[in-house]
């Protein structure tokens, strides 16, 4: 999604082997890496309802644990899905426009592929809102161990510590994002010798080792039993999609590395611990991560908690950020203020629209929930149906890369089954909590599916409106034409024909410049774009030039940039860019209820979101003073 330091300039620096994974310790594993806060002790709750955990329960919990980290994490997303990259990039989008989703027909078979990612990317942002609640409220919860008179006061520094989360994203995190590689392998290594601890405690745990453990133990609940702790297991691996999503700031080898030489021991290490403890002690099912530490080092262990889900957090809100941006440029989201809260870093973007969302979301869980138990209901729904989502897509991008069908059915036919059992399981938390991402998820995947069909619809306006190209050619030829001195770029979205924009200010004012361009911006579907193929150039005669600039979907635009690049080396020439004035085009949607388009009060959500939307100057990059804004009014 995002990273939170100068991430790629350290992939082609020589000497930089072990950075890469220590800074994947940090970006990618803050998540996956807090789950033994909660993940454990819901399973065996589960599986005990509640009672003092016995042997058999514990052994099958701990080993559920084990063999999901193995299949789901391990084998799914280190070793297969990491190959499903879109140039180096990972992540619903990157597999969208790895697919060429977003230029399929309207109700066609790529058009509903279009859709399941969307509502996948939109599940993202669900998860986004739970993640750093039941993270931190998990964490300042071991407050409870030494102090259970400190209950009243959970909530309230939970809500503390996120309100000041979110308040200082606005300044970037640059300067503290360079220690989070650092700080997450300390925890890594704390969490691996308390789990060590535990282990001595109770050896007979390594039984959980055996996967027939876990089988056998499942097969002696009931049904609903089975469910109840399948859907509690599953925390253990929610945030392992990160592994994927960080792909392109990270590459997939240091993710790897970092996975299996620091985070899975770890990991493992710390459930067989607190599963030790647990057989030394089963009334410490309340809390027995915290449990596992020695009594002088619960409140720093608190603390260091808290810096961990922090950590964990801020990759989640960086990684939302990221999100939106790639999903503006690819013509999922209306374009909102983007603010770069330091040059040449990776991740270091501020959406404050974004921001405000997650944190009313985030703050909302909590007060709603009001303890992790609780929040767990809430936790994993959204997770399981992404990862669903994200087997099939890697399915139908290894088909088109050549793969053998029945090799491909098989491999991900099997990833598919364990992806559904999961969502199954944590399907039956939907009343006790599972609605909240859910609700949060649909509401976003309409906005987006809204917001591109209303888009399909303006720019089916737009080619009636515009004047065509042989009449823009008879028009600028004629030799009565006023031409004014200087440059004028309009702004268009399509490659043919007189922009609205030109065709209003040549109504109005009689007369066109002396030079003009006429610039479309397009996104690619790579997540990059060379310099040298960025911008093409193509004479139409009598002084005015068609401009087609190209950015990746990972990539901000900047028009005036492009242009200056290509007086630079020759594509343009003859006058100074400084000069230049850019003419854009501001619409106004009117709502119509026309039956051919969308439902009436869809109409009215897109115009209202089309009205409040970053003005294309603004996002473009064309200094104010350069610019000019003509308004125009298209009925839908």
């Amino acid at each position: 999604m995002a990273a939170t330091t100068d991430i790629k300039s350290l992939k082609h620096q020589p000497g930089k082997s072990l950075a890469m994974p220590l800074a994947a310790l940090g970006i990618v594993y803050g998540d996956i890496g807090t789950s033994p806060l909660y993940a454990l002790k819901e399973a065996v709750k589960a599986a005990t309802n509640g009672a003092p955990a016995d042997a058999q329960a514990v052994i099958g919990a701990v080993s559920l644990i084990l063999w999901a980290l193995i299949f789901i994490v391990s084998l799914k997303y280190a070793v297969l899905i990491l190959r499903a990259d879109n140039r180096g990039e990972g992540g619903i989008v990157a597999m969208l426009a790895l697919l060429h989703a977003r230029e399929a027909p309207a109700r066609s078979p790529r058009a509903a592929l279009l859709v399941v990612g969307l509502v996948g990317a939109a599940l993202l942002y669900g998860d986004g809102t739970i993640t750093p609640a039941v993270s931190v409220l998990s964490a300042v919860e071991g407050l409870k161990v030494d102090a259970p008179s400190l209950n009243a006061y959970v909530v309230p520094i939970t809500i503390i510590v996120l309100v000041g989360l979110f308040a200082v994203q606005r300044y970037g995190t640059s300067s503290i994002g360079r220690i989070f590689g650092p700080i997450m392998l300390l925890w890594f290594i704390v969490i691996g010798l308390l789990g060590l601890k535990g282990l001595l405690e109770g050896p007979s745990i390594l039984a959980a080792a055996n996967p027939f453990n876990a089988l056998e133990f499942m097969m002696q609940v009931s049904w609903g039993g089975r469910f109840a702790i399948l859907g509690a297991a599953f925390l253990a691996v929610t945030g392992g999609e990160a592994m994927y999503a960080d792909m392109g700031h990270f590459g997939r080898g240091p993710i790897r590395t970092a996975w299996f030489a620091v985070v899975l021991p770890a990991l493992a290490l710390n459930y067989f611990g607190q599963g030790g403890h647990l057989l030394a002690d089963p009334n410490a099912i309340d809390n027995p991560f915290f449990q596992l530490s020695p009594d002088w080092a619960h409140y720093p262990m608190v603390f260091f908690a808290t810096a961990a889900t922090v950590i964990a957090s801020q990759a989640i809100i960086s990684g939302a950020f990221s999100l939106t941006q790639q999903s503006i440029q690819l013509g999922f989201l209306p374009r909102m203020h983007v603010k770069y809260t330091a040059a040449h870093e990776i991740g270091q973007i501020y959406i404050p629209f974004v921001n405000t969302l997650l944190a009313i979301g985030t703050i909302a869980a909590v007060l709603v929930f009001r303890s992790s138990d609780a929040l767990a209901g809430a936790y994993g729904i959204a997770v399981s149906a992404l990862m669903i989502i994200t087997t099939i897509l890697a399915a139908l991008i290894a088909r088109q890369w050549g793969y053998n069908l029945f090799a491909v059915i098989a491999v991900n036919g099997t990833f598919f089954i364990i992806d559904a059992v999961f969502f199954s399981a944590n399907s039956m938390k939907l009343f006790e909590g599972g609605w909240f991402p859910l609700l949060l998820a649909a509401l976003i995947a309409f906005i987006m599916l809204t917001w591109r069909r209303g888009e399909q619809i303006v720019e089916k306006m737009r080619m009636g409106l515009r004047h065509p190209e042989e009449e823009m050619r008879l028009k600028i030829a004629n030799p009565k034409l006023i031409r004014l001195p200087g440059v004028a770029t309009f702004l268009t979205s399509a490659k043919t024909g007189m922009p609205l924009a030109m065709a209003n200010f040549l109504r109005h004012n009689h007369a066109l410049h002396e030079r003009i361009l006429l610039v479309t911006v397009e996104s690619s579907e790579q997540p990059r774009v060379t310099d040298e193929t960025r911008t093409q150039v193509s004479d139409l005669g009598f002084g005015v030039s068609r401009v087609v600039i190209s950015y990746g979907f990972t990539e901000q635009p900047d028009v005036p940039k492009a242009i200056r690049a290509a007086v630079f080396d020759r594509s343009l020439d003859g006058f100074d860019p400084e000069t230049i004035s850019y003419i854009i085009g501001r619409e106004t949607i009117i709502p119509s209820g026309h039956p051919h388009t969308m439902a009436y009060w869809r109409e009215i959500l897109f115009a209202f979101v089309q009205h409040n939307s970053e003005r294309s100057a603004v996002w473009f990059k064309v200094p104010a003073r350069q610019a000019i804004e003509f308004g125009t009014e298209i009925e839908i």
